[in-house]
């Protein structure tokens, strides 16, 4: 048995198990749509008791690498990861193209996208995106709230918060699809040239609505990500409220070493 780093303790036996089932998935032993193997067939593979097998089951479904379906038991995702490029995926270039951020960097990945518009309107602007904004909470602004698709499986939801002002004129925003490029896209039509977007991310257990909706295990971990669209002027035209499946993204940032 081995022993947790720097502390000389035995690693728990379910520890074990769970870390021999996660490393069959990622060898592809156990291949995606495939049954995890029920838990009187672990307990006889690992000759350990019913409760040690839940116990391991519970770090399986934490790697975010099985799906639980009540009565049937646990099957092995196909969820294989978008690799998000931060200096690449809102690059003009791209918009001058027609891709929006999420179709480029699926398009790169090689996987099938899909967006659905679950609410295009009016909303008084939550506290966090209000104060990001530099707006009064309760003012109000667009919402534009997203479910995005990939290769079938619902993998990111996002709302964007856009002031009034700024779009009132621009009818394109009010519509499912905006038009090539996105609203970003839209955006700089209308004078708004972007200068940089600014991300925060922070990782957490997904409650139980967010699961549901992203098809994930309860408390399977996910990313909650908020972007600020910063103008040439300074000014915040949009801010973006995302949370991400964890286990679907792989996110890499390109940071200058001068100034």
């Amino acid at each position: 048995m081995g022993t947790a780093a720097g502390e000389g303790r035995a690693v728990p036996r379910y520890v074990q198990i769970a870390d021999d089932i996660v490393q069959q998935i990622r060898g592809g032993v156990l291949k995606p749509g495939e049954m995890v193997p029920s838990e009187s067939e672990l307990v006889d593979r690992y000759g350990v008791s019913g409760g040690t097998i839940r116990k391991a089951m519970v770090e399986v479904r934490a790697s975010g690498l099985v799906e639980t379906r009540h009565g049937k038991g646990s099957i092995v995702k196909d969820r294989p990861p978008v690799r998000h490029r931060s200096s690449d995926r809102f690059r003009r270039s791209h918009r001058q193209g027609g891709k929006a951020a999420y179709l480029a960097e699926s398009a790169q990945s090689g996987a099938t996208a899909k967006v659905s518009v679950l609410y295009i309107g009016p909303m008084e602007a939550p506290e966090d995106a209000a104060e990001r904004l530099g707006v009064s909470a309760g003012t109000q602004v667009l919402a534009r709230r997203r479910l995005y698709f990939r290769n079938g499986t619902p993998v990111e939801t996002a709302s964007s918060y856009l002031p009034w002002d700024v779009v009132k004129d621009i009818p394109e925003l009010f519509a499912e699809n905006p038009g090539g490029g996105g609203i970003y896209a839209r955006l700089e039509d209308h004078g708004h040239e972007f200068a940089e977007f600014v991300e925060t991310l922070q990782a957490r257990p997904a409650s139980k609505a967010e699961a549901s909706e992203l098809a994930l295990s309860p408390g399977a971990p996910v990313v909650h990500l908020i972007r600020e669209a910063r103008t040439t002027e300074g000014r915040v035209v949009e801010v973006c409220d995302t949370l991400m499946a964890a286990d679907q993204f792989v996110f890499e940032y390109r940071i200058p070493a001068a100034d």
